[in-house]
């Protein structure tokens, strides 16, 4: 029966094509920030064409076609990035926005998916909810107002994702249980001495040089203080003191991100970084504090949701991919707080007319046929989920 109904899917999903990938180059060239994103939840509804649209999260949809009950969220987002573009596609972004993570191929691919869904002739084992959801890319997260507001409480299942990504080969997915994505949380570390004159540093307690060991020393965090076979990343983005060349500041200050694959690492390296940082800067007769900023939780996959899936992806055309996990993160994690959770990683290395560029990079810009790729691996993901919530004997 899943064979049988995901065949029925993709033959539907060859027809929406067309459509699907003029829907992703209006999308791709009206870009909008996180939790602005008006224009392009109009257009996505309108591409819909379903009676019932429902707002979530302000500028979010919730869209559901098949039987009533228990439903398999199938989600895309909506949000774009602060990146001017430098594609040079005719359907280019200019207002300083960009689609520079795939969000565009996963709202058109998703779009294209309901759509097919609601032609499938017979009920549809669960029914499939879309759901475009706002500022995957900013704070205060899309998906966390999601599951705090219980706009998917109550009748959802599952939820499901597929997310394009240069770094898996084109025409495989890559479908692993567990941790994929880490947690991210963000840690500003302030450090306050005694300032002076930069001639006499024994007179003050310099701020910098305790930052400077402290920076360098929460790198042990990772070094020795974590299982080898376990994943971290601890990144200092900023570093800011003084405002001249020969004054010693009185405070001085650093911005990171601690990302952790595993979620039960999370918690043991903030208290260890806090704990490193006071007694780095007390060994320099300053004293300090470690603000944590909570981010997102780890993406972790059910693991009988990526079974299934595995056991569907030669039906939908595609080959396993290496094992993808990575420390980026992403706010689908919140969705695994409340209900079993899966992402798709949908290959794009080495796909035709498609420039060789991370993630995030202003040129880029996965081929069209990229559009169906996530659309297919979206209907496996939906299947999969589906049949796992309520399986035939």
């Amino acid at each position: 029966m899943s064979t049988d109904l995901l065949r029925t899917l993709l033959d539907s999903l060859k027809e929406e094509l067309p459509r699907a990938i003029e829907l992703r180059e209006l999308l791709h060239e009206t870009p909008e920030p996180s939790h602005g994103e008006h224009i392009t939840a109009n257009i996505v509804a309108e591409a819909l064409g379903a009676e019932s649209v429902e707002s979530v999260a302000r500028t979010g949809l919730l869209a559901r076609v098949g039987p009533p009950g228990e439903a398999v969220a199938v989600r895309a987002e909506l949000d774009a990035l602060p990146i001017e573009e430098e594609t040079g596609a005719p359907f280019a972004a200019t207002n300083g926005f960009m689609h520079a993570c795939g969000h565009d191929v996963h709202m058109a691919a998703l779009a294209a998916l309901f759509r097919a869904a609601g032609r499938v002739e017979g009920p549809l084992p669960k029914p499939l909810a879309a759901l475009f959801q706002p500022s995957e890319e900013a704070y205060p997260a899309g998906a966390d107002l999601i599951v705090r507001e219980g706009a998917l409480a109550e009748g959802t299942g599952a939820v499901v994702a597929a997310h394009v990504h240069p770094d898996v080969p084109w025409g495989s997915v890559s479908v692993e249980a567990g941790p994929v994505n880490a947690s991210s949380d963000n840690l500003r570390i302030v450090v306050e001495g005694s300032g002076g004159h930069g001639a006499y540093p024994h007179r003050a307690h310099d701020p910098i040089l305790a930052l400077s060991h402290a920076v360098v020393a929460l790198q042990s965090l990772i070094s020795r203080r974590l299982d080898p076979m376990h994943a971290a990343v601890f990144s200092v983005g900023w570093v800011r003191a003084g405002s001249a060349e020969n004054v010693i500041p009185g405070a001085a200050e650093a911005g990171g991100t601690l990302r952790v694959l595993d979620p039960e690492d999370r918690e043991p390296f903030r208290e260890m970084a806090r704990e490193i940082v006071a007694h780095t800067a007390k060994a320099h007769e300053c004293t300090a504090r470690v603000e944590v900023t909570e981010g997102e939780p780890a993406t972790v996959n059910d693991p009988a949701l990526a079974e299934a899936a595995r056991s569907l992806l030669p039906e939908a055309g595609f080959e396993l991919a290496p094992a993808m996990r990575s420390c980026g993160s992403d706010d689908f994690g919140f969705y695994g707080l409340t209900s079993p959770t899966l992402m798709l990683f949908v290959g794009l290395e080495g796909a035709p007319g498609t420039p060789s560029v991370p993630l995030h990079h202003p040129r880029f810009l996965p081929t069209g046929e990229a559009v169906l790729a996530v659309a297919r691996a979206q209907a496996l993901a939906f299947v999969a989920a589906a049949l796992s919530l309520d399986p035939v004997p």
